[in-house]
């Protein structure tokens, strides 16, 4: 899933749990291409929690993935991912 939100990070925030197949991904794709990023996990960070839930509708989808270009990923696939990572560096974005 793929949305926008209003008032963005000026960082990468993953919201996720650390023992998600998905996150698990997620991270070592942004590892290797030495991306930095804030990891929150939504078990400890209940606000953090919740907004995840207002994303998506009610779920406590992990790993969610806020972008400073307000584009938000939920689960994304690997590909996904690197399109995204690939269309903030294309913008200019300081990854």
């Amino acid at each position: 899933m793929q949305t926008t939100i209003p008032n963005p990070p000026d960082h990468i925030v993953m919201v996720a749990t650390p023992y998600c197949g998905d996150t698990r991904l997620a991270r070592r794709v942004l590892d290797e291409l030495g991306i930095a990023y804030e990891f929150i996990d939504m078990r400890q960070d209940q606000d953090a929690a919740r907004m995840v839930e207002g994303i998506t509708g009610g779920f406590r989808s992990s790993p969610t993935i806020l972008f400073p270009d307000g584009n938000v990923l939920v689960e994304p696939s690997e590909r996904t991912l690197r399109t995204q990572m690939e269309r903030l560096q294309t913008a200019g974005y300081r990854l």
